[in-house]
């Protein structure tokens, strides 16, 4: 007699394959979420190196670097290659072997020994763009993105007929150090997340120079724009606003629309001048370049103390334009 073996059927197996389908669903969040909270953690790390990177250039030159060092004698500039603060810092990032092949004194734009040279301490392991290469077609060298701005302040950076700058703790041909840091270091914006590839409006406006106070306003500045771009933060040697920093004007994560060639953008940002562009007969530089990330709901910051903090994109504006300037002398209160 033939005897019969003992097997699943077919409700059976469907039911075994529909259970392994909701575990599979409950673990995938899980697994995403551990991931996400792994790559922050690296984030914040390296905003605190960054930070440690600054403080060492401090103790070695007596101040902060600038943000820039543009040539204010001539009235005439094609592109402004001047160094930003990510190049200054390279030896105190173990980048000793980057920094004795590049000379800060010429512009970056001819110095082939950065071409797609990736640092990873300036990319947030987040943003998925700091993986894409930007390319000229000038025979620049090809550059990744940083994800890292400093702070400029909140909106008004630079004028070169004055020579003037910012409330923030970077401007051009200008050392900060911590004794004009006068709201205190625990209390003050050094490094703030940006995303790579922002789209921005640039060379021209702005419609105002009162610090925009809501989305309108902040739209309607950057519609008075010359010149659109939508390759904010690529250019990790420049030391121009919308390259490497940010600014307090808006909220993190703040959502700004403006459309170009019938495609609409949420995340913009505006720079009224390129700092240095045309030298001692440019106009001045107002600049609304927010802080934004791909951490949901927050950004990460590290303040001039060295200490590195999230801060949510539903901060108290007031507090957030506090955080932003050196010297304003507010006094901050609460969570925050």
């Amino acid at each position: 007699m033939k005897q019969s073996r003992p097997a699943f059927t077919l409700v059976e197996l469907l039911v075994v394959i529909a259970i392994i389908g909701v575990l599979v669903g409950l673990l995938l969040p899980a697994v995403q979420a551990a991931r996400e909270a792994a790559r922050r953690m690296q984030c914040s790390n390296h905003l605190k190196q960054v930070a440690l990177a600054c403080h060492n250039y401090q103790s070695t030159y007596g101040r902060f670097p600038p943000s820039s060092l543009v040539n204010l004698d001539v009235t005439t500039t094609g592109n402004n290659g001047s160094w930003g603060v990510h190049g200054r810092i390279l030896p105190f990032l173990e980048q000793g072997n980057v920094f004795e092949n590049v000379d800060l004194s010429l512009a970056w734009d001819d110095q082939q020994s950065i071409s797609e040279l990736k640092i990873p301490v300036f990319a947030c392991p987040s943003d998925p763009g700091t993986d894409q290469v930007r390319t000229f077609d000038d025979n620049r060298p090809s550059l990744y993105p940083t994800t890292y701005g400093f702070n400029f302040g909140r909106w008004f950076v630079f004028d070169p007929t004055t020579e003037k700058g910012g409330d923030g703790m970077f401007y051009p041909n200008k050392m900060l150090d911590f004794r004009d840091c006068l709201d205190g270091s625990s209390h003050t914006l050094l490094i703030g997340e940006v995303k790579a590839w922002t789209p921005y409006q640039r060379n021209g406006g702005p419609s105002s120079i009162t610090l925009p106070a809501t989305q309108l306003d902040a739209e309607v500045i950057v519609a008075s724009g010359g010149q659109f771009k939508d390759t904010g933060h690529t250019e990790w040697p420049d030391g121009r606003v919308h390259h490497t920093g940010f600014t307090v004007t808006l909220a993190p994560n703040s959502v700004v629309r403006y459309t170009n060639s019938g495609r609409e953008y949420e995340e913009m940002d505006y720079n009224s001048w390129q700092e240095g562009k045309d030298g001692g007969a440019g106009n001045p530089t107002y600049a609304m370049i927010t802080s934004r990330s791909h951490h949901t709901g927050l950004v990460q910051v590290a303040k001039v103390d060295g200490s590195v903090t999230s801060i949510t994109e539903s901060i108290d504006i007031e507090t957030w334009h506090a955080l932003g300037t050196r010297a304003g002398r507010e006094v901050i209160q609460g969570e925050w």
